[in-house]
């Protein structure tokens, strides 16, 4: 479908992509991954047409289509969120008024036998045909839903594009992209506005379209439902795998083992070779086999490997000052903004030690409720905060309050403490300021340089409740992994914001739902909260679960679990299992839908060299030649196996999808 051919784009002399090529083809979930600044967005440019590449050539044919989503956009003014929603139908609505156009011009005519007259009615058949065969449908239900999914409700329809924040408005351009169901979808960090229940929605429309998708998220689980191939970008060379994240992660780690071997093996000879040639330079008799050495090492095609493993950073915490049991206490509280209710009679508690996060579409009062614990924001109520409780507070503005005129190393060594100091530099690889990025200057970092540096800084002091507000935004997996892992160590107390499912896994133990101005309390983690909303996809958010009366313990008890087994959540350990499960039974589906292809491909291929054979055969001297009917009885007996492995294959399936139906 698409074609990258010896593709090479340099900046400034020194090439980011150095002569790659792949293919895309029709029915490819792509997932483009590598470390930031390793050419994932300058990519999707370069294939949606908005960059030009040094050399090389992207082929696209003349009728694809292509959406692209980028990360960051000039919005349109002065449409609401339906209209311009309704540019995704532009095409249908310039055909609709050109028939009725026409059909008022015939109206008002009256000289039917003349030739403009005839040549009037031709154009509008003409334009009626080509109406009715695009089949527009009823594409106001589309718009409608696609927008519900991606969290607008009905009364936003007809307000302003202008009301809405940045990341609603990349919303608003999302359904207009997935609206027009484009060949292939470019998506540049598509979840990075999105809630959980909007990600969820996503998700399952893109898993179900029939059409390409080339995305780049830092989003685990996201990625691993969606796609079924891995192209990774490293040190200017690609890397494709044919397979999901999970499966690449283990597979890269055995290639970057063999690369490192590799390089080491490549270093010695390097170094061996020159210290021969060192040795014997300025003897006669070693002349010929010196010259040899020299012009073999410029010959020699140099191994690059990314040796940088930040997976064994352990970065902890600082001791947190002891804080009273009960950190944060909350009832009645409830907040308004002139005569908008934001939440309503609200109560919760929070102990010492918790890890809980805060989930819910946007809009609900999430932020809210941050400002209200951080004394941001007036509110009815009572908010209490425990004795000595020290707050560290992370959201996207506060990469503004960083000195611009500091280092990122100076930023960080003004507040580290104790032996941390002496792993600064190790902390800053962890989050991509590795090598000479640790000495740039504040003012010269990106949005999202300056947000990873704010939570570094945050990390290093003393407090005992964090407050986290959307963390991962700019954070790669690896990063990610080191903060959950300092999140789980830290001895304090903490609060988190996120729509990230596969970094609140494992990490918290409570989960407060923001829905309708008030929040209800979910024990358990992230999986456990899911399985309950049965948000698996979010055609079934909010239906009723289908547990016995009692919930969830009633239905352990059932299932032969005690009450103490019950406590311990080795009930509601069920939810990721079976949310696991349902992944793993899609993964198996699509890689037997295309082991089946394959087979059908072999065996129509094998199906047309024997016809072929069959009508040689009546050439008398390919009748009489031994081996032409060894060679024609091989084909045979090839196409017998393979229709047998065929048939084999399309049991296998029909048994997949008669479980997943279940």
């Amino acid at each position: 479908m698409i074609s990258i051919e010896q593709l090479t784009v340099e900046f400034g002399g020194s090439p980011l992509f150095d002569n790659i090529g792949f293919l895309i083809n029709p029915k490819d979930k792509i997932a483009l991954v590598g470390k930031n600044g390793a050419g994932k967005t300058t990519l999707l440019k370069l294939i949606a047409g908005k960059q030009n590449p040094t050399r090389g050539n992207i082929i696209i044919p003349s009728d694809l289509t292509i959406g692209y989503l980028p990360q960051h956009m000039i919005h349109n003014e002065g449409t609401t969120v339906k209209q311009e929603a309704e540019k995704a139908f532009e095409h249908i609505t310039k055909i609709e008024k050109t028939i009725e156009r026409y059909a008022k011009e015939m109206a008002t005519r009256t000289d039917y036998d003349s030739p403009e007259y005839l040549e009037l009615i031709e154009k509008h058949s003409r334009a009626s045909e080509h109406y009715h065969i695009i089949n527009p449908g009823n594409f106001q239900a589309e718009i409608e839903k696609t927008l519900l999914g991606l969290g607008f409700v009905r009364q936003d329809f007809d307000r302003p594009c202008s009301e809405f924040s940045g990341g609603w408005r990349m919303r608003i351009e999302l359904a207009k992209i997935l609206l027009q169901a484009p060949d292939i979808l470019l998506l540049d960090e598509p979840t990075n506005h999105l809630d959980i229940e909007s990600i969820q929605w996503l998700e399952n429309f893109l898993i179900n379209s029939g059409n390409a998708v080339v995305l780049v998220s830092h989003d685990r689980a996201f990625i691993d439902a969606v796609t079924n191939r891995t192209i990774e970008i490293s040190l200017g060379r690609i890397y494709d795998y044919n397979t999901n994240y999970s499966k690449y992660v283990e597979l890269r780690k055995e290639r970057h083992e063999q690369q490192v071997r590799a390089y080491e093996n490549q270093q010695k000879m390097i170094q061996d070779t020159e210290e021969f040639i060192e040795r014997f330079r300025y003897k006669a008799t070693k002349a010929v086999q010196v010259q040899s050495r020299i012009k073999q090492l410029e010959k020699l095609e140099r191994l690059e490997v990314d040796m940088v493993d930040n997976s064994r950073i352990n970065l902890k915490f600082p001791p947190s000052p002891r804080s009273g049991s009960i950190p944060v206490e909350i009832e009645n509280l409830s907040k308004a903004y002139g005569n908008h209710l934001v939440l309503d009679n609200i109560g919760l508690i929070v102990n010492r030690g918790e890890k809980v996060a805060f989930v819910g579409k946007n809009g609900e009062g999430k932020s809210t409720l941050v400002k209200c614990i951080l004394d941001e924001v007036s509110y009815s109520g009572k908010l209490k905060l425990g004795h000595n409780v020290k707050i560290g507070y992370f959201a996207q503005n506060q990469a503004a309050l960083l000195d611009e005129n500091l280092t990122v190393f100076e930023t960080i060594d003004s507040v580290a403490v104790g032996d941390i100091r002496t792993k600064i530099r190790d902390i800053l690889g962890a989050f991509m300021f590795g090598g000479e990025a640790s000495d740039k200057k504040v003012k010269v970092l990106s949005g999202g340089e300056r947000s990873r540096l704010a939570m570094i800084r945050l990390l290093l002091e003393p407090v005992n409740l964090l407050i986290l507000d959307e963390p991962t935004n700019h954070l790669d997996m690896p990063s990610k992994d080191v903060l959950k892992e300092a999140i789980k160590a830290f001895d304090g107390t903490a609060i988190i914001v996120s729509h990230d499912r596969e970094f609140l896994d494992g990490l918290v133990t409570k989960v407060y739902e923001f829905s309708n101005k008030k929040v209800r309390e979910h024990m358990g983690g992230i999986y456990d909260f899911l399985r309950k909303k049965k948000i698996e996809n979010l055609n079934e958010l909010g239906s009723p679960l289908n547990l016995p009366q009692g919930g969830l313990l009633e239905s352990a008890k059932l299932k032969g679990f005690n009450d103490e087994e019950s406590s311990q959540g080795i009930s509601i350990s069920a939810g990721k299992e079976a949310y696991e499960a349902r992944k793993e039974l899609n993964r198996k589906i699509r890689k037997v839908e295309k082991d089946v292809e394959q087979a059908e491909s072999t065996v129509e291929k094998l199906e047309k060299e024997l016809a072929e054979m069959e009508m040689e055969l009546q050439n008398p001297e390919k009748a009489s030649d031994v081996d032409f009917i060894m060679l024609l009885h091989k084909k045979q007996r090839e196409l017998e196996q393979k229709m047998y492995e065929w048939e084999i294959l399309a049991e296998e399936l029909e048994e997949l999808r008669s479980s997943a139906e279940k």
